[in-house]
């Protein structure tokens, strides 16, 4: 199977290193020149090549600048950065590409668990789901909650938002693609609810998700170190990206 990456940054890397079996990595789409061989910052030249998957590892802007050349051209395309699907017009575009081309457009698990018994449990339907995102101050820096709170003075949790994933995922594009996952997973961008706190008790990346439908309730936690290339995400993210890759070329799948 021949792959193409876009971005080269916390997931991409540890995609590139993990050696996957019966996988060729054959180029990556980088922002800036680099000198390394498979890189390049050309999308022309990326495009160039023959891809059976392209997997996306490099924010909002990278699905909806090379989203749909990526399905035109023959390729699966996975995609990180899920959050960027708030814009309907973007989603919809990327299906109908898919479905032109009869290629898939995949939604990996990514940083997230669960997403296989949500997925399961919204065929009978569900009435409620809910998303709480705790990272430490240091992780939302950037963001708008800089507007909000002043994040190295904070002595105790602080929710900087609580609403609808639609509007959370568009606000703070690089930390809670997860909850974007969980919604299309579940019951949609407008009814999942997600809860974003700035908790200055903790190190880590603490995920909670909560629902409850026709097949009863459950809840999910975890507890995810941090990666030490972007304090945004976790270590998981590309832990998870590894597998999803892996699968697409493997004789076994679990838990698709």
């Amino acid at each position: 199977m021949k792959l193409g990456l876009i971005g080269y940054g916390a997931i991409g890397k540890h995609v590139q290193a993990a050696g996957l079996e019966n996988i060729e990595l054959v180029s990556v789409l980088v922002r800036r020149p680099r000198p390394e061989g498979v890189l390049t910052h050309d999308p022309d030249r990326f495009f160039a090549h023959k891809f059976d998957a392209v997997a996306e590892c490099a924010g909002h802007e990278a699905v909806r600048t090379h989203g749909q050349r990526v399905l035109e051209s023959g390729a699966d395309f996975l995609v990180t950065s899920v959050g960027a699907f708030t814009d309907t017009a973007l989603f919809d575009r990327l299906l109908a590409a898919a479905k032109a081309s009869g290629k898939r457009l995949i939604l990996p698990s990514a940083g997230i668990g669960a997403l296989d018994i949500l997925s399961s449990a919204a065929v009978g339907g569900l009435d409620s789901v809910t998303v709480t995102v705790r990272k430490d101050p240091s992780a939302w820096k950037g963001t708008i909650a800089e507007t909000l709170v002043d994040l190295d003075a904070l002595t105790a949790p602080h929710t900087v938002f609580d609403g609808p994933v639609r509007e959370g995922a568009r606000l703070y594009p690089q930390n809670v693609n997860i909850s974007a996952a969980a919604a299309i997973a579940g019951i949609g961008l407008d009814r999942t609810r997600v809860v974003i706190v700035a908790d200055p008790t903790i190190t880590t990346h603490i995920v909670e998700l909560e629902a409850k439908g026709a097949f009863g309730r459950f809840t999910f936690m975890e507890d995810v170190t941090v990666s030490e290339e972007n304090r945004k995400t976790g270590k998981l993210v590309a832990m998870a990206m590894v597998k999803s890759v892996r699968q697409l070329a493997s004789t076994l799948v679990v838990a698709a």
